[in-house]
């Protein structure tokens, strides 16, 4: 798997989407079950999107890519190296 990825700023600037390279699409049952055991709570779980809040509420969809809705980018940076290193790595 690999750790690269592109963090991008939403356009209303309070939120950042990750996209990882390389990755089309993931088994979001079993990527979203890992984020739950890191200490996110599960809101919304269906075929089109897991939603999660803690640190940051989060928004996982089948493609991998993670939508991270802080105005921090710092905590967004650390939220999406923990989701290209550990939680889409349980995947692979």
């Amino acid at each position: 798997m690999s750790d690269e990825y592109t963090m991008e700023l939403c356009g209303n600037r309070a939120a950042y989407q990750v996209t990882p390279s390389g990755i089309t699409k993931i088994d979001l049952q079993k990527v979203g079950e890992t984020i739950s055991a890191a200490g996110y709570d599960v809101g919304i779980q269906n075929r089109l999107c897991w939603t999660f809040s803690g640190k940051a509420d989060l928004t996982l969809y089948p493609s991998g890519k993670l939508l991270v809705k802080t105005e921090d980018k710092i905590l967004a940076g650390l939220i999406a190296k923990t989701h290209i290193e550990d939680w889409l790595s349980s995947e692979y």
